[in-house]
C-alpha cells in the first residue's frame, strides 16, 4: 500500500539583525545568549547550584527579541486595515483581531498570481487579476488563499527590497474578496505599492483615496493577508495547500507566522 507524501516549501523569510526587511526604526533586534551566558539565571532559579553543576559549565542557550507584530512573515488582521469591517457584507462592524481570526481561513488551496513583469509601484487592477486567473486557469473558490508573487520577491536582502515590487489597489482586492478570498498575501514590504510610489502619485493628483486603498479595502469586507513572503517563485499556480496560523497575540493587528506552502499530489512506497 502507498501511501501520501507531503512535500512542503517554506514561505516565511528569517527574523534576523542586519538584513533589510524594514525600515530601520521598525526593524526587529535579538540579542543571542549562549549556554554560559544564562548560568547566572539558572543558579538564581535553582538555588545552591554552582556553574560546576551543570555540564561542561553550560546552561541554556536564548534569545531576547524586540519585534512588532509586524516583523518578518505576518499574517495582517482586520483590525491592522481600520477599526470596523464589513461595510459592505451588510453593515459596519468591530474589525477582529489576530487572536479572533477563523483558523479555517489559514489553511486553505493556494493560488498564485505571477505580477513580477509589473513595474515597482505598479497598482494592480481587477482587470489584471482576472487575467492572470484566465492565464493560469483558475476560478476563485471561497477561501482560497491568494498569494501575489511580485519582483519585490527577488530583492530581498537588498538595499532597494522597501521599494520593490507592485501593490494591489482596492478594486484588485475586492475583486478577490467579493468572491470569498479572506486571505491574501505578498512578497512584497506590503499589500499596497511602496509607500514612495504612493506619496508621488497623492502629490501628483490631490487623490487621498489613493492612500492604502489595498488595505483599506478591508472596511468593506473583512480579511487578512500575509505580507513578506517567500519562495513564491518556485510555487505552481495552484495545487498546494497553505498554511499560515498566526500567533495568538490577544487584542492584536497581527501575528508572526512560519507560512508553508503543502504538496499533497506525491505517492512513496511505505
Amino acid at each position: 500500500m502507498k501511501k501520501p507524501h507531503r512535500r512542503f516549501v517554506d514561505l516565511s523569510i528569517y527574523l534576523e539583525n542586519d538584513v533589510l526587511s524594514d525600515p530601520p526604526p521598525l526593524a526587529p533586534r535579538i540579542t543571542y545568549q549562549k549556554h554560559q551566558d544564562t548560568l547566572a539565571e539558572f543558579i538564581a532559579m535553582i538555588p545552591g547550584t554552582t556553574p560546576e553543576d551543570y555540564p561542561d559549565g553550560e546552561a541554556a542557550a536564548a534569545e531576547w527579541v524586540t519585534l512588532t507584530t509586524h516583523n518578518g512573515t505576518h499574517l495582517d488582521a482586520p483590525w491592522h486595515f481600520h477599526s470596523t469591517q464589513d461595510a459592505k457584507l451588510g453593515g459596519s462592524r468591530p474589525s477582529i483581531t489576530i487572536d479572533e481570526v477563523p483558523l479555517e481561513w489559514c489553511f486553505q488551496p493556494g493560488v498564485k498570481l505571477d505580477f513580477r513583469y509589473f513595474p515597482d509601484g505598479y497598482v494592480a487592477t481587477a482587470a489584471d487579476v482576472e487575467a492572470e486567473l484566465k492565464r493560469i486557469g483558475h476560478e476563485i473558490q471561497p477561501l482560497d488563499i491568494v498569494v501575489v508573487n511580485t519582483r519585490a520577491g527577488s530583492r530581498y536582502g537588498n538595499a532597494d527590497y522597501l521599494g520593490a515590487g507592485c501593490g494591489m489597489g482596492y478594486e484588485a482586492t475586492m475583486y478577490l474578496l467579493e468572491r470569498g478570498v479572506r486571505l491574501t498575501g505578498t512578497d512584497a514590504w506590503s499589500w499596497d505599492a511602496p509607500f514612495s510610489y504612493t506619496a508621488a502619485k497623492v502629490a501628483e493628483t490631490g487623490n487621498k483615496a489613493l492612500i492604502w486603498e489595498g488595505h483599506k479595502a478591508g472596511r468593506d469586507i473583512g480579511y487578512c493577508h500575509l505580507e513578506k513572503l517567500h519562495n513564491l517563485e518556485v510555487l505552481p499556480p495552484t495545487g498546494f495547500l497553505i498554511s499560515c496560523f498566526p500567533h495568538k497575540i490577544r487584542g492584536a493587528s497581527a501575528g508572526w507566522t512560519r507560512a508553508v506552502a503543502i504538496f499533497e499530489d506525491e505517492n512513496i512506497a511505505p
